[in-house]
C-alpha cells in the first residue's frame, strides 16, 4: 500500500507538473492584443445575455494589457512546473504552485461555472496540489503549532 501511495504521490507531481508548464508556455504562444482589439472584441458581447463571456474577455484582456503580468504568470508556471518535476524541489514547487492552482480553480468556478468538464479539471488540479503540500506537512506543521514550554 505505502509504495502505491508513493507512485500515485509521483504522478500526481508529473500531471501537475506538465500541467502546469504547457499552460505556462501558452502564455507565450498568442500576441498580446492591442487595446483597440480588446474594446472591438468586448462589444460584441456587451448584450447582458453574453455578460459571463464579456467578463472572461475583460479580465484575461486585463491581465495581458498590464504588459507584465501574463507575462510574469507564464514563467511562474513554468519555474515552479519544473520544481515540482524534478525530485528534489517538488515540495518547494507545490508549496509555490498552491495560489496559482487556486487562483485557476476560482477563476473557473465563478466566471466559467456552465464549463463543468474545465471545472472538475481545474478542481482536480487545486485538490493535487493541495494534497502535495500536505503530504509533506512535517516540513512545514511547526511553522503553524507553538509547542508550549
Amino acid at each position: 500500500m505505502g509504495k502505491s501511495i508513493s507512485i500515485l504521490f509521483i504522478v500526481f507531481r508529473l500531471a501537475l507538473g506538465g500541467f502546469m508548464i504547457y499552460g505556462g508556455i501558452q502564455k507565450f504562444q498568442k500576441p498580446i492584443p492591442e487595446p483597440i482589439e480588446v474594446v472591438e472584441k468586448a462589444q460584441k458581447f456587451a448584450s447582458p445575455e453574453k455578460e459571463s463571456t464579456l467578463q472572461k474577455i475583460l479580465y484575461i484582456s486585463g491581465a495581458k494589457q498590464t504588459g507584465y503580468f501574463w507575462q510574469v504568470l507564464g514563467i511562474c508556471e513554468l519555474l515552479f512546473g519544473l520544481l515540482l518535476i524534478v525530485q528534489g524541489t517538488g515540495f518547494i514547487g507545490a508549496i509555490f504552485l498552491l495560489p496559482i492552482t487556486l487562483h485557476i480553480f476560482l477563476f473557473h468556478l465563478f466566471l466559467e461555472a456552465d464549463e463543468v468538464g474545465e471545472l472538475i479539471q481545474t478542481g482536480a488540479l487545486f485538490f493535487i496540489n493541495t494534497a502535495l503540500v500536505l503530504r509533506e506537512k512535517e516540513k512545514w506543521k511547526h511553522l503553524l503549532w507553538i509547542k508550549p514550554i
